[in-house]
């Protein structure tokens, strides 16, 4: 997918997480996947050209009929073979467009859906997997439904696996904790803030900071999908690559491709995450790659610079490129990262706290140290929410250039 897209990465990754947050995993399986196809089926048919959905679910002789949404204007089958053409074809591939609408082996000669554009998810593990095949109307995009398909498919899978795990919050914390800094390095020069607040018992955030020696400093913030131990998985496995593949290597975007198919391959965790990273250089100049993350703010000389130079979020698709960007930071100017769960924050009267109160709080802490803004921003954002708990997880990491290097 690419700047041109109506369906952009991050979008439908907020959207995703407002269902599956809805879901009730008290809920026996099949219940939370057609609550699930349901609410995404109603949230996203409009931007995928989606005309209707068929969930089937297995059981001892194949998988059966479980329910139907949208126009599919004639019955669906009560039944399907595991072993027929395009029941195989999506359990061995887990997503699968189906290139031509009335060949064989596609749903449409098999009697699961209409003629037409169709693709197909598989989630679950063997013997408690579900099967949804999907018909798509006029302006669908190859690109975008296989974004899409694939991230719904590793988000459900992993609410599946949640189900499964929901006692293991005391896990997923120790996990987290064995990750966060206990003390922030030093950088001559510049001044460190940082602090991540989880929503709940165990979030999905975190923040790094890689100290490689005088001359350059490595920091890193991201957003993993969801809560609890799939959440935490996932950002031990991110964090831990970045410290190995960076140390080793110190090229940026080749080793956030490995890791993203790393990610994409696996079966325990939530498997997409927005991550930035980037190299800071003592004499200021600052190398990145923004994976599909909400864009840092560099406050220069009364102007601001989002720095999204990039990709995708990392997860859902086997094969992503990264692109690098490059500004530089002069003494006096603050970089500000943040997650959704600030940006995000709403008032009484359900507006955003956004860039426009970051501003005015940036530019009211003009020259005051970086944690002095790091606490103002969490105060001001609690404040806007009414001082009602953080409806998502909220980290933020700031760097204010004080002076510069002597030498």
């Amino acid at each position: 997918m690419d700047g041109s897209s109506h369906l952009e990465a991050k979008l439908l990754y907020r959207r995703l997480d407002t269902v599956l947050g809805a879901l009730d995993l008290s809920r026996p399986g099949k219940k939370v996947v057609v609550s699930f196809l349901e609410e995404a089926f109603r949230t996203l048919r409009e931007d995928l050209r989606l005309r209707a959905a068929v969930l089937y679910a297995e059981g001892r002789e194949g998988f059966a009929f479980v329910k139907a949404v949208g126009d599919l204007r004639s019955p669906a089958r009560d039944s399907l073979d595991p072993g027929a053409p395009p029941v195989s074809l999506v359990l061995q591939h887990g997503v699968y467009i189906f290139p031509d609408p009335g060949a064989e082996g596609t749903p449409a000669r098999a009697g699961i859906l209409p003629r037409g554009p169709a693709a197909a998810l598989a989630v679950g593990s063997r013997g408690d997997r579900h099967l949804i095949f999907l018909l798509v109307g006029e302006g669908w995009v190859r690109e975008e439904l296989d974004f899409a398909l694939n991230t719904v498919r590793a988000a459900l899978g992993s609410r599946l696996m949640e189900e499964r795990v929901r006692g293991s919050f005391r896990e997923a914390a120790e996990i987290q904790q064995s990750l966060l800094l206990d003390e922030l390095p030093e950088f001559p020069g510049y001044e460190l803030a940082a602090r991540s607040v989880p929503a709940e018992e165990v979030g999905g955030d975190f923040f790094d900071f890689i100290p490689f020696d005088g001359e350059m400093l490595g920091l890193a913030i991201g957003d993993a999908s969801g809560h609890g131990l799939p959440a935490a998985l996932l950002v031990r496995d991110l964090v831990t690559g970045l410290r190995m593949g960076i140390e080793r290597e110190l090229k940026v975007a080749p080793v956030l491709t490995k890791l993203n198919r790393v990610i994409h391959r696996s079966r325990l965790s939530s498997r997409f995450v927005s991550v930035f990273y980037g190299e800071l250089e003592a004499a200021g100049n600052l190398i990145y790659v923004n994976a599909g993350h909400q864009p840092p703010l560099l406050f220069s000389r009364g102007r601001v610079w989002e720095l999204s130079i990039g990709g995708t979020v990392i997860g859902p698709l086997p094969e992503v490129k990264f692109n690098r960007g490059v500004v530089r930071m002069d003494p006096g100017d603050v970089l500000v990262a943040m997650t959704d769960g600030i940006f995000d924050r709403r008032s009484k009267g359900g507006e955003f706290f956004g860039e426009a109160q970051l501003h005015r709080v940036v530019e009211e802490a003009n020259g005051r140290p970086a944690s002095d803004l790091l606490d103002r921003i969490f105060t001001a954002a609690f404040a806007f929410g009414d001082g009602r708990p953080w409806e998502d997880d909220a980290t933020a990491v700031i760097i204010r250039r004080v002076a510069t290097p002597a030498g």
